[in-house]
């Protein structure tokens, strides 16, 4: 597959990621199915480190997603190796001996236990591993430990990214500064339900793994299970933060502590900045969609219409066409199966008040919102008339670029 132009929504540049006390990286060619780039990560943590994790609901799970659930509740973590290229998802037998010989192999270097091992793969489904390759490169990868190469690691796990992804936040926990960096890919296959998506993250911060667990399961429903490109949910989905412990901040006792507000606040944002970092890179995408949904029986009533707005075809192609067809966003909150009042139906699109009470506003003018419609990022406002629920998804447009690169994914 030739590479692919770099998304109109990138942002400008890849942010600096500062070391993270106690993490390493390294990324290095295995040649696991790409050549000639960097297709295999290896992170290292030091000893203590605490990890949490949300994993795919998919009911047709990768191996490496069964390996990691069945290790992640100990809260424990020394490293991570992450593939791009092969999703190692149903491969059976071959699958499970490759996330056992990968993990031992790691452990091996970097003097720990298979069980210390996290394990992400992303790519083609379907096609068998070559875990040898990944074992073969780990030697490598292992004299090649840096903290400061948080770039290469980005780039290393994406598969039809045009950009790499990577955010850093500075929080503040008993008044000790705290570092969180984050990593992700993700550009199709991207509905999550906790795309194909991966993020990790790791901070320096003292936070044992059960309040870790808790903090980032938290943080999930409005930030990477609040974007949908094209509403597939992938056999790998993985969201995991990792938490070294090296800075120097009092011990945290439970998940609610005034004391992790600050923590708790910059978490979701990064998440979310990573998170929209995915929806900007969507396959063919060329326009940034923000749609809110108030005045639902609750929020996850809200949360539904809102997805069914945004993963509507009709609405992408629309907005894609800069066509303020506001008829389409109607339809799909009537077929979304939530409850909403048709007579109080409300539509603002750009700030403009297209709809009200169930009809379009009278002296109507399309022309600020056709303006509107020709922007990289669009927004959506819909009040469906039956409650306080409110919630807010993000998507892209669906254009002709999604065909092209999905009819050309294997070759």
């Amino acid at each position: 597959m030739a590479p692919l132009p770099v998304s109109p929504l990138a942002p400008a540049a890849l942010p600096e990621l500062p070391p993270v006390a106690g993490c390493r990286f390294a990324a290095v060619e295995a040649g696991v199915r790409y050549k000639g780039r960097r297709d295999v990560l290896l992170a290292e943590f030091a000893p203590g480190t605490t990890v949490a994790g949300v994993l795919t609901r998919n009911q047709m799970p990768g191996a490496p997603i069964d390996w990691c659930r069945a290790h992640l509740p100990a809260g424990r973590a020394r490293g991570l190796v992450v593939n791009a290229g092969n999703a190692n998802v149903f491969t059976g037998a071959k699958g499970r001996t490759a996330c056992v010989e990968t993990a031992a192999a790691a452990a091996g270097i970097l003097g720990c236990t298979p069980a210390e091992i996290m394990l992400a793969s992303t790519g083609v489904i379907g096609e068998p591993l070559p875990y040898e390759r990944i074992v073969a490169a780990l030697p490598g990868a292992q004299k090649a430990l840096s903290p400061d190469t948080w770039a290469d690691a980005a780039r290393a796990i994406m598969t039809t990214d045009t950009f790499p992804k990577a955010a850093s936040r500075i929080a503040h926990i008993r008044g000790v500064p705290v570092r969180i960096n984050g990593i992700a890919k993700g550009s199709g296959m991207i509905a999550p339900d906790m795309a194909t998506m991966l993020s990790f993250v790791v901070t320096d911060a003292q936070i044992p793994g059960d309040v870790l667990q808790a903090l980032l399961a938290r943080t999930v429903a409005r930030t990477f299970n609040a974007i949908t490109v094209d509403s597939d949910t992938s056999t790998s989905d993985t969201l995991m933060l990792f938490a070294t412990g090296q800075a120097s901040h009092a011990a945290i006792t439970g998940p609610g502590e005034p004391a992790l507000r600050d923590f708790r606040a910059k978490l979701q944002d990064l998440l979310k900045d990573l998170a929209l970092q995915v929806v900007r890179d969507g396959e063919g995408a060329q326009k940034l969609i923000e749609i809110s949904v108030s005045g639902a029986a609750s929020e996850r009533a809200a949360r539904r219409i809102a997805l069914a707005i945004a993963d509507s075809p009709l609405v992408k192609t629309a907005i894609a066409g800069e066509d303020a067809n506001w008829g389409r966003i109607v339809m799909a909150v009537g077929k979304s199966g939530q409850k909403a009042d048709r007579d109080r139906l409300a539509i603002d699109i750009g700030g403009v008040a297209v709809a009200r009470d169930g009809t379009r506003v009278e002296g109507y003018d399309e022309a600020p919102v056709a303006a509107h419609m020709k922007g990289q990022e669009i927004v959506v406002a819909v009040d469906v008339g039956v409650g306080s629920g409110r919630s807010t998804v993000w998507t892209c447009d669906l254009t002709h670029g999604y065909i092209d690169i999905n009819a050309d994914y294997r070759s």
